[in-house]
């Protein structure tokens, strides 16, 4: 080991002078606090003295600036050793005044750079407006792969916060967690990649005491530049620091050796199960209808009624949360005629045994780059809207008229289909709310909450046809008759949708009447269930 010191030594002072310098960190550190904000000079952030808070150990943060990006953090970062395999609590009072987006008390359960094992930030029970005095708390349970543990208070947005009296304490198991990553729902975290991370560190380590030496060296050229010292003792001050910096680097190392040399052990004495391998593989699933919240790591995903394969948990978010996603569509309920002048009661057709199915692809693009709520959805379907007449009647095409008639058989079947390629097009209201990746980041999903469609459809009739079945002599006869029936060459109208998920309520009204020549004026219109599957 006293090598490793003598050629770091050796190596430090060698390059100092060609160390280049480092880009500044928009944090401050008070005590044992941390702040830190998003755009520097956004807030005002410390201990508040004034005399409403003499004798009390209050902390505040206040926005300064009229146009406020991103948010204002006080925090503090502690080893887990103490909590490891437990659950804690953090609790705090605080005081808002005027908060105009959002804030709350947070704290964060880390595997190195890793992955985040536990997180809650409160943005669900987020502190709005004015409040006074509350106590808030969060709750996680700290896995034992945890090697630090953050927490605070933050502010989003606008507006003025206090804080007082954090407290990080063990509560008993039953505690439920609060967070939206929970930390028992995490897997114990592979030999591989626990390994790796420890060795990552040791290459931080090393580069953070580089970079420290750097900015004491700089101090120390500053200062012969200044005159207040000599060369020489410039050169022996330079090696004493560089000296401290390799001693600091042995004793951290040391510490993370002695985590590897137990892991290895750890492994050695099969205490670390390696089901890598296993995990790897993952399995497959087949779905069909809407894909759950998630899937795991290495799982993968057939989904037969979107026709999307996704390749593990990653691929998975990916393509959930894209700002244009597909759907495959498929719609079904009844379908009638609206006539002019007529109640849809006494309608010419039956209820029950008319029809329409629709079958589409569609794309949903959210229209807010940071927030759900407004989607565009548009797309191509295929819709086939039947109706079956009433009292053995069926349709007969007379001259630029198209007109019903009683059959001089007994009809078994009287249908007339009518099939459109359309282009649907809805503004989507989407109330699924944001998500949070493992590692923390905001990511959004559609088609996971209670949705409304508003908007219309425009297109062609592209074919119609009328089918009848009866018996003649004995015979089973089965007649089909193409042709355009007098029927609109141009199909357009509103449509509207409500539901949840995947399934929704559907209405469609053709407002160009289906025969385009007849005197009286018949709507198509449709109620039924419709699917679009993410």
């Amino acid at each position: 080991m006293q090598k490793i010191i003598f050629y770091t030594v050796i190596t430090l002072v060698a390059f100092v002078a060609n160390l280049k310098a480092q880009t500044a960190d928009i944090s401050k550190n008070s005590e044992d606090w941390s702040y830190r904000e998003t755009v520097d000079g956004s807030y005002r952030m410390g201990s508040d003295t004034s005399t409403e808070f003499s004798n009390q150990n209050v902390l505040t943060i206040k926005s300064i600036k009229k146009d406020i990006k991103g948010f204002g953090n006080i925090m503090q970062t502690i080893q887990p050793d103490l909590y490891l395999g437990k659950t804690i609590k953090m609790s705090g009072y605080v005081k808002s005044e005027d908060v105009k987006s959002w804030a709350g008390l947070w704290m964060r359960v880390d595997f190195y750079k890793e992955k985040v094992l536990a997180f809650d930030n409160m943005q669900n029970r987020a502190i709005k407006g004015t409040t006074d005095w509350i106590k808030y708390e969060v709750v996680l349970f700290v896995p034992n792969d945890a090697t630090s543990i953050s927490y605070g208070v933050l502010l989003h947005g606008k507006g003025q916060i206090w804080f007082k009296d954090v407290i990080v304490e063990v509560v008993e198991e039953i505690v439920q967690e609060t967070g939206t990553i929970k930390g028992r729902e995490q897997k114990p975290i592979s030999f591989e990649i626990r390994a790796k991370q420890i060795g990552d560190q040791i290459t931080s380590i090393t580069n953070e005491e580089k970079n420290a030496l750097k900015v004491e060296i700089d101090k120390i050229d500053n200062q012969v530049s200044e005159g207040t010292l000599s060369k020489n003792e410039a050169d022996e001050l330079k090696l004493k620091k560089a000296k401290e910096r390799a001693k600091n680097i042995e004793s951290k190392v040391a510490v993370q050796e002695e985590k590897l040399n137990q892991l290895i052990q750890d492994k050695i004495d099969g205490k670390i199960s390696d089901n890598n391998e296993k995990s790897k593989r993952g399995g497959t699933s087949i779905v069909f209808g809407s894909s759950p919240d998630s899937i795991g790591e290495f799982h993968r995903q057939i989904n037969l009624s979107s026709m999307k394969v996704y390749n593990g948990a990653d691929d998975f978010i990916k393509k959930q949360s894209k700002r244009t996603t597909s759907q495959f569509v498929f719609a079904l309920g009844l379908n009638n005629l609206i006539t002019e002048g007529e109640n849809i009661e006494n309608s010419d057709f039956r209820v029950a045994g008319s029809h329409f199915y629709e079958w589409g692809l569609t794309y949903n693009t959210r229209i807010l780059k940071n927030a759900n709520l407004l989607h565009v959805k548009y797309g191509l379907s295929v819709m086939y809207n039947n109706l079956r007449p009433t009292n053995n009647r069926f349709f007969v095409k007379n001259g630029n008229q198209t007109e019903l008639q009683i059959a001089a058989v007994d009809l078994k079947e009287s249908r007339l289909r009518n099939v459109q390629l359309v282009f649907p097009l809805h503004l989507e209201f989407d109330f699924t709310p944001k998500k949070l990746s493992e590692d923390g980041k905001t990511y959004f999903r559609t088609h996971n909450s209670f949705r409304v469609g508003l908007g219309g459809y425009g297109g062609f009739n592209i074919k119609s046809k009328q089918i009848t079945k009866y018996e003649l002599d004995g015979d089973k006869i089965k007649d089909k008759q193409k042709g355009d029936f007098n029927t609109s060459n141009f199909v357009y109208g509103l449509s509207t949708y409500v539901g949840y998920k995947a399934t929704s309520l559907y209405v469609k009204y053709d407002i160009n009447p289906l025969f385009k020549n007849n005197t009286v004026d018949q709507n198509n219109i449709s109620l039924g269930i419709r699917f679009d599957f993410n």
